[in-house]
């Protein structure tokens, strides 16, 4: 088959490496091409501008565009207006694929105080970021009814991995604190996450129409800061006092309908994937 991953970054080159592992020729869309690895083809195209012409044997179109940063109006560029140009490129060159994948994100969720949400739970994001996700995968789902093409959106949990060290960062510094209420975190490998993206686009059964996309277990951030500490021999972080703001708000999410589908992580926990981000396995794409 042939691939067209609209927003080659570190994700989404990975993916495209699976793909391309599978036998699948892949076309990547990115600013700066050139950065590519051979086994993708590359095509010049800013996304939230326009796209290129679309060749006419796509049969997976993959859109995993990033926001240049935080802020409403760039993730309006990024999400909103890369989808737009990707579905409207499709529109102007007759290209119907089988399946378009777009990466969101499970900012979707509300905070739910440690509640297990799913692909189930209704979404109902307070911050910009997950009301602009909603708008897009919206967007997907109207702009593919009444065809033939099978929509998807992946709701990815906090990507980590190679070159993604925030965390380890912080508490190798002393400036990481662990939280004063438990507050989970929804983590996933960079490489599972670009396993699933294969997954989902090639299986051989029907999507659904949502996944989650995260590893098995929804750990506390201050067993993860704990973990990381111990790994690295050092001290583990202090505790925040109870009268400090708790941080961003708990929820557990769910991968049941991911593992449904047979897909195994590489990684099912933030123990074995930090392991192999503090061994060093593994690369950023740049």
């Amino acid at each position: 088959m042939t691939v067209l991953i609209a927003g080659c970054g570190d994700l989404g080159t990975e993916a495209g490496l699976r793909f391309a592992g599978l036998g699948h020729d892949v076309i990547g869309l990115r600013r700066s091409p050139e950065k590519l690895p051979a086994e993708i083809r590359g095509m010049q195209a800013d996304l939230a501008r326009g796209v290129p012409v679309i060749p006419a044997d796509v049969n997976i179109v993959v859109v995993a565009v990033a926001a240049d940063s935080s802020t409403e109006e760039a993730y309006r560029a990024a999400y909103i207006n890369g989808l737009r140009n990707v579905l409207d490129a499709l529109d102007r060159d007759s290209v119907e694929p089988e399946r378009i994948l777009f990466v969101s994100s499970t900012a979707v969720y509300e905070d739910s105080d440690g509640a297990v949400v799913d692909e189930t739970t209704p979404t109902e994001p307070t911050r910009f970021s997950g009301k602009v996700l909603v708008e897009a995968e919206n967007m997907l789902f109207a702009r593919t009814q009444g065809t033939n093409i099978q929509p998807i959106s992946l709701r990815l949990g906090g990507i980590y991995g190679p070159g993604r060290t925030r965390l380890i960062d912080q508490v190798r510094s002393g400036q990481a604190v662990i939280p004063a209420r438990p507050r989970h975190t929804n983590r996933v490998h960079r490489d599972d996450a670009a396993a699933i993206i294969a997954h989902l686009t090639t299986m051989d059964q029907d999507p659904d129409p949502v996944y989650v996309g995260v590893d098995d277990h929804a750990a506390e951030m201050g067993d993860v800061m704990r973990f990381l500490a111990l790994e690295m021999g050092i001290p583990e972080p202090p505790t925040a006092s109870e009268d400090a703001h708790a941080g961003p708000g708990d929820k557990r999410c769910s991968n049941k309908r991911l593992r449904g589908t047979g897909f195994e992580l590489a990684f099912p926990t933030y123990m074995e994937g930090y392991r192999a981000v503090l061994a060093g396995r593994g690369v950023r794409h740049p």
